[in-house]
């Protein structure tokens, strides 16, 4: 065997990409190449990271910190061979003398041996201009569901799936942030790290204000699937007693397997039925949800299945909830509404959210409704994996991925990808004898708003333009639009910039349609003639056949009741427009890319006149 060393010693200096390499007590590293693809990286007097040079369409390396620990855990790193598209940090042990890395699957020609280096610092300043300003987006890395949300002690916990080690899907931890008011979010060390049971799936998290568990009341437990080829998909429990910042892993996990050996089994959501003292877990299990209970947490009892044959079901269910609605605001007339995501199945095609409203009883899911019916949260192509906070009271609030698996690897981001939509309050209305779910935006959103344009009102029977929607526009801003029509069959408006890249909305009213069209909205061929990323067989959920030029640039609608007036609140962010209809009667969220802020807007109409009868433009900044 042929070993070769390489002697790297880290000084102070500027080093390319903006990142800085800098300490006070001298580091050194060797590498071992032992082989051509097994190389140990040895280190002295460790430095806070091992900075790692990415190529994103490069094959995953396996790269794993040696402690000598069986839980040491090989990550998965699309290590440099060719060039280099950013720098991961990968954290080293602190107050030790020595560190050891092992990284296989790896040539020692590779570009990343020259690259690599160590530093006590990594630059997290935002250096991609479509990272929202308002909306939550992880600090760096991939992000995708959000989980275990959950509210304690006036903070809101989101976690979500989290790769820290690239911008593309791979290395599921849980990621953290935590907000008092749903808008600023402060980012947090991952709370849940992959380990030798598999990925961190998605799952929730519960107070156990009971002390059921045993870990002490007040408690906040976390229930995730460990998802891996040995393993399979099983559900595991980890616990804080600090307020959710860190997590003990529960010692006898899993705590539930599949009692068929189900390949997709996964996203445990956990609540606690009151009328009968115990909590109740949904787990998808392919094209259905099973349920169990538990008095204390750690063993689960099986007890019914719903959902064969409901709704769409192109694919297996995931990310399943459950909460409790009043009909109308009315809490005497309360009723269950299941969300499940699927993937495909989306009415315009990939990821979406349906729901079905019914009645549990402790053991059964009971739908009001046949098993044809299909019913969508949100209209948008870029709404995907909605799950609610637990522990918030009366309130019920909703936080989607704001991505589609169709193109959510490819997305012309870099530093980051993916966003979470705007937080939504679920509610419930009746109409025409059927029940429905309400999105609306959180009120906390309102607490954003700083300058305020208002037009006055005017009536459209030609266009009406607004060539300068705010002062210093950096894309962020709401619009609440007031319309009553008189004659119109469309009424509609762009918005749109100085290249005419143009997002254009309007209400179809002959075909009772709200239509939002991003055809022209600026990056819409950032797939084409592209390779997609080799994704590995645990990337379950991205498609294999993708045209990504007719994924991304369409038209996507909802229906619109008749009605003579009509509310619309847009929001707008560097790379999302999300519309709430009538109080969120109907929402719509889809992704944009334009190359410069949508500052300016156009009214228009067709077949008749409509009046404008307000339309306040809200700059919104943190």
């Amino acid at each position: 065997m042929k070993t070769s060393f390489l002697k790297i010693v880290q000084c102070a200096f500027a080093v390319a990409l903006g990142f800085s390499s800098c300490q006070t007590t001298q580091s050194e590293m060797k590498l071992e190449q032992q082989g051509d693809s097994l190389t140990v990286v040895h280190i002295t007097h460790p430095t806070k990271y091992l900075l790692l040079p990415i190529e994103e369409k490069a094959a995953e390396s396996q790269v794993r910190l040696d402690t000598g620990d069986a839980a040491d855990t090989d990550m998965d790193v699309r290590l440099a061979q060719t060039q280099v598209d950013y720098f991961v940090p990968f954290e080293l042990p602190a107050g030790v003398r020595t560190a050891t890395v092992r990284i296989n699957r790896i040539a020692k020609e590779a570009l990343c041996w020259k690259q690599m280096k160590l530093s006590d610092t990594f630059d997290t300043t935002n250096t991609d201009k479509f990272r929202p300003v308002y909306h939550h987006t992880p600090l760096y890395g991939w992000m995708n569901d959000a989980n275990g949300l959950v509210y304690k002690d006036g903070e809101y916990h989101l976690y979500f799936q989290y790769n820290p080690y690239g911008s593309v899907w791979g290395n599921m931890h849980w990621g953290h942030s935590v907000s008092k008011d749903l808008m600023h979010w402060e980012h947090r060390a991952p709370a849940i790290a992959r380990d030798t049971l598999g990925h961190i799936f998605s799952g929730s998290s519960v107070v156990d204000v009971n002390n059921t568990a045993g870990y002490g009341a007040g408690t906040i437990v976390a229930f995730y699937t460990s998802a891996s080829d040995k393993n399979g998909q099983i559900q595991c429990m980890a616990y804080s007693c600090d307020n959710g910042n860190t997590y003990t892993k529960y010692e006898k996990n899993p705590v539930l397997t599949s009692f068929d050996g189900l390949k997709d089994f996964r996203d445990p959501k956990v609540f606690w039925y009151a009328p009968e003292e115990k909590w109740v877990m949904i787990v998808s299990a392919d094209k259905e949800m099973r349920f169990y209970a538990s008095k204390n947490l750690k063993e689960w009892e099986y007890l019914s299945a719903w959902g064969e044959g409901y709704g769409v079901q192109p694919r297996q269910f995931e990310c399943p909830d459950m909460v409790q609605l009043p009909v109308n605001g009315d809490k005497s007339r309360m009723k269950w509404v299941m969300l499940v995501n699927v993937n495909p199945g989306c009415y315009f095609g990939g990821s979406a959210t349906q729901y079905f409203v019914g009645d549990f009883d402790g053991t059964h899911f009971i739908c009001d409704s046949p098993k044809e019916t299909v019913k969508w949260l949100d209209w948008g192509k870029d709404h995907y994996a909605t799950v609610c906070f637990s522990n918030t009271g009366d309130r019920v609030i909703g936080v989607p991925w704001m991505s589609n698996w169709q193109y959510a690897n490819i997305v012309p981001t870099r530093q980051y990808r993916s966003a979470n939509a705007l937080p939504r309050e679920l509610g419930l209305y009746e109409q025409a004898g059927e029940l429905y779910v309400s999105a609306a935006p959180v009120k906390e959103v309102q607490g954003l708003r700083r300058e305020n344009k208002e037009v006055p009102a005017f009536t459209i029977d030609a266009e009406y333009r607004i060539e300068s929607l705010l002062n210093d526009n950096e894309g962020a801003y709401e619009l609440e639009l007031h319309f009553t029509n008189e004659t119109a069959k469309v009424m509609g408006f762009k918005l749109f910039n100085e290249a005419e890249e143009e997002v254009n909305i309007y209400f179809d009213l002959p075909e009772g349609k709200l239509v939002m069209d991003r055809t022209k909205s600026g990056i819409v061929d950032f797939g084409r003639n592209s390779t997609p990323h080799t994704l590995e067989a645990h990337d379950r959920r991205v498609s294999t056949s993708i045209n990504y030029r007719d994924d991304f640039a369409l038209a996507t609608w909802g229906p619109v009741a008749k009605a003579p007036t009509h509310t619309l609140n847009v929001f707008v962010d560097k790379c999302s427009v999300e519309i709430f209809l009538d109080g969120g009667k109907i929402a719509m969220t889809n992704l944009v890319f334009p190359n410069a802020p949508y500052n300016r807007m156009s009214f228009y109409g067709n077949g008749g006149s409509y009046r404008v009868d307000k339309c306040a433009i809200y700059k919104l900044e943190l």
